[in-house]
């Protein structure tokens, strides 16, 4: 199994291409993740940090250039492919936590592991587990409105950690928490990125929060630019 989680090879993306307003957003994207490793995408807002993450997770297509995931050439695949590469393989957290309000924080991340095929039994022990790792043990049936601010972030860290993927990919995951918050909840996303010993991609403005993964990455106005 190769050692490259994640490769963007000249990757580019335009809107309205053809266009008299075409923006350009990814300019000629080179990037290499691998196993374990966690890099600091670091980025101004509109420097095309989210384009960029949803291309990386197969959400979104480049106009140009490769997108590989786990070795696995995903351009010109099948979408029943992606989205079950995407599925099994990468995570997702954003600023904001998007989940479900009507379920439990035990059934939030229960759903995406119904959703990849896992038995319901599996799934509820896996979710308890990973909501324990997090020190929201006694939480687990609060519905996202009765949990904190922290506590909806911690949850959907769990529910992009619930199939075991390969690559995380995070925006700007404690943009939205208060700076004692996001300092706690970094903190913990780091640990369960380190337990796992999965890859991941955060983007962030926090150059003290970027200090602290293996590398950092700068991405200003769509290129990837020396740190």
């Amino acid at each position: 199994m190769s050692d490259v989680v994640l490769r963007l090879s000249g990757v580019s993306k335009t809107y309205n291409k053809g266009a008299a307003n075409a923006v350009p957003v990814l300019r000629d994207i080179d990037l290499t993740v691998m196993r374990g490793e966690v890099v600091a995408l670091v980025a101004p807002s509109g420097a095309g940090k989210s384009t960029l993450l949803h291309i990386a997770g197969l959400l979104d297509s480049p106009d140009t250039g490769l997108v590989e995931i786990a070795g696995e050439d995903m351009t010109g695949r099948p979408d029943r492919r992606r989205t079950a590469v995407r599925r099994a393989d990468v995570g997702f957290v954003y600023q904001f936590h998007h989940l479900l309000p009507e379920f439990s924080a035990l059934e939030n991340i229960v759903l995406p592991q119904l959703a990849n095929g896992t038995p319901a039994g599996a799934a509820k022990d896996r979710a308890q587990s990973l909501l324990d790792s997090v020190g929201l043990t006694g939480r687990a049936d609060h519905r996202p409105a009765a949990l904190s601010g922290g506590e909806q972030q911690r949850v959907a860290f769990c529910r992009a950690m619930a199939n075991a993927p390969r690559l995380l990919l995070a925006d700007e995951p404690t943009g939205n928490l208060d700076p004692g918050t996001s300092d706690h909840v970094f903190g913990v996303l780091m640990t369960l990125v380190r337990e796992t010993g999965l890859s991941a991609v955060i983007a962030t403005h926090n150059l003290d929060l970027a200090a602290r993964m293996d590398r950092q990455v700068r991405l200003d106005k769509g290129a990837i630019v020396p740190v």
